[in-house]
């Protein structure tokens, strides 16, 4: 099962956040160059292919153990943007020359619907991405402990940093907030805050996804360094050196040019949490508790674990038609390549 099942969907759910990560960037990027040049005309592709070039570099580390300090220095960078964007969204709701609040709901009924499922399969990837086993797999024994203090920590600051720019953001923008929160900040050029305090929170965001697109890299690299390297060999002879390079490079490449296709960072993030995070993280693992300690059918817990995966079966199956519905929309209104 985990070498037909799970592997893939884990590796899609990978790859697929690498492509947040490429989208993501050069949307802050982009920020950054209309914040110093509102007329500035070169378009959102173009700064996606600038951060796939910075990605392209940080891919090139050899090894997840030398990624180590850039785990820590993401989550200072997580902290401090997550931190920056509350407090400009704080401000901006109250600053008299703020954009109009509306909370009110738009669509009909079908975009509504569609709209509640796309939104809990977002929700599954915010909160499933700590949980990544080729991560926890590194893990020295004891790992059960370990790895409930690892996700403790994950969740407190997930949980912590979304919900906090989550709230601000929709009460300062109401249903014209972004899924990029900072692209509210600016408004047909004019900045609701001062230049140097947006320029500072897109470079925090820049710096920190550039981390997270490395890390995420990652399974894909071993998949292919797999087949491609050659075990007898040193990790820096030519004969390992020159397949990683071209392996390495050309996974970048492909996930930039998606990303600049399809430059919709909540859609995609819905695609993920679909096919991804919610069987992942809500039906496989109670599917595998109930096959290996078999507890009684007349057991509450065999009935809840069998609730749960049927349920999240159910919400995946609708997730996706949900998300790739949307996708399907917003490439129709935008074309590939868009420039949003």
């Amino acid at each position: 099962m985990g070498r037909y099942i799970v592997g893939p969907v884990q590796f899609a759910v990978c790859y697929g956040a690498v492509v947040g990560a490429c989208l993501i960037g050069g949307q802050c990027i982009k920020a950054i160059y209309l914040l110093f040049n509102p007329n500035g005309t070169m378009k959102l592709y173009e700064f996606i292919i600038i951060f796939g070039g910075l990605m392209l570099i940080l891919a090139q580390m050899p090894s997840f153990h030398s990624l180590r300090h850039i785990n820590l220095i993401s989550l200072l960078l997580c902290l401090g943007y997550s931190a920056a964007a509350t407090v400009g969204s704080v401000y901006i709701g109250h600053k008299s020359k703020g954009p109009e609040k509306d909370y009110s709901l738009v669509g009909n009924s079908e975009d509504r619907l569609f709209g509640v499922f796309n939104a809990i399969a977002i929700i599954a990837t915010t909160f499933g991405n700590g949980i990544i086993p080729e991560i926890q797999a590194t893990l020295a024994p004891p790992v059960k402990g370990k790895m409930f203090k690892g996700l403790s920590v994950c969740y407190s600051v997930v949980s912590m940093t979304f919900f906090s720019v989550a709230v601000s953001g929709y009460w300062a923008f109401g249903n014209q907030a972004e899924g990029q929160i900072l692209s509210n900040f600016v408004v047909n050029g004019n900045p609701f805050l001062p230049k140097w305090f947006i320029f500072m929170t897109n470079a925090f965001v820049i710096l920190q996804i550039s981390a997270v697109g490395v890390i995420y890299l990652q399974p894909t690299n071993e998949v292919l360094e797999g087949v491609l390297a050659d075990p007898k060999s040193g990790q820096f002879s030519l004969r390992n050196v020159i397949p990683r390079v071209i392996s390495r490079s050309l996974s970048v490449a492909i996930a930039t040019i998606i990303s600049a296709m399809l430059p919709f960072f909540g859609d995609i993030n819905g695609v993920i949490g679909a096919f991804g995070f919610l069987p992942l993280d809500f039906v496989l693992p109670v599917i595998l508790f109930n096959l290996t300690f078999k507890p009684s059918k007349r057991t509450f817990i065999f009935w809840l674990n069998l609730s749960i995966a049927v349920v999240f079966s159910i919400l995946g199956v609708i997730g996706s038609v949900a998300a790739v519905r949307q996708i399907i929309l917003d490439a129709k209104s935008y074309k590939l390549f868009a420039n949003v």
